[in-house]
């Protein structure tokens, strides 16, 4: 499969900003009740279907993996930044993190227990994200539980620099409703829609969006 520029691009930005987003994130769920709490219950939801291996999508330096490790998980973290996955695999060598892009998951069918793509999905032209849903509900086993986090808003917030460093970055803003609706339209059943207001270092609200591939009928 071809790979689209925006994949390129995007790749080469984290590659460029690795060392300095990884010093910014650092300890980011400290101060944010609500994003652990959402982890935390998508951990639960997981491991009450009966567990399997959970994959973090777009991981980055891993502290999303980490988190969920810590809550019970067994989780590994895919991303498309060598840069990002040095960092990730430093910070936690227990855990397993591989190369590779949502929009051409290298996962078998019905492999997982849970899918998160914690702001990440972000990055993807809104155009295939359909495809992207898809191959999210082709890799979770029935009953598998999926978990989003993004911004919200209609236009995105489009990056040339950071702190330094020549980029090219699309952080495309949803609203729940409607991307809730595209998860529908993929297979998902979604059973939560948090949105909360943005802290004082965020642009703009934030949502979290939980779905689950129905189980199969007997």
């Amino acid at each position: 499969m071809t790979e689209a520029p925006y994949v390129r691009t995007t790749r080469q930005s984290y590659d460029a900003i690795a060392a300095d987003y990884e010093a910014y994130a650092r300890g980011d769920l400290d101060t944010k009740p609500l994003d652990r709490a959402m982890l935390a219950a998508f951990a639960d939801a997981v491991k009450g279907a009966g567990g399997g291996r959970v994959a973090d999508i777009g991981c980055g330096p891993g502290m999303i993996a980490g988190h969920l490790h810590s809550l019970g998980l067994d989780v590994h973290g895919v991303d498309l930044s060598p840069a990002m996955l040095e960092l990730a695999r430093r910070a936690y060598p227990d855990l397993r993190f591989t190369e590779g892009s949502m929009t051409s998951l290298d996962l078998p069918d019905g492999s997982l227990g849970g899918v998160v793509a914690w702001y990440s999905l972000i990055h993807v032209e809104p155009e295939h994200v359909p495809g992207v849903l898809a191959g999210f509900h082709r890799v979770l086993a029935p009953g598998g539980h999926l978990l989003l986090a993004f911004q919200v808003g209609d236009a995105p917030l489009r990056m040339t620099e950071a702190w330094g460093h020549t980029i090219a970055l699309a952080f495309h803003r949803w609203s729940p409703d409607r991307l809730g609706g595209l998860l529908e339209e993929a297979g998902f059943t979604v059973g939560v829609r948090l949105v909360r207001e943005a802290y004082p270092a965020e642009r703009t609200a934030q949502a979290f969006l939980m779905a689950r591939r129905p189980a199969d009928r007997t």
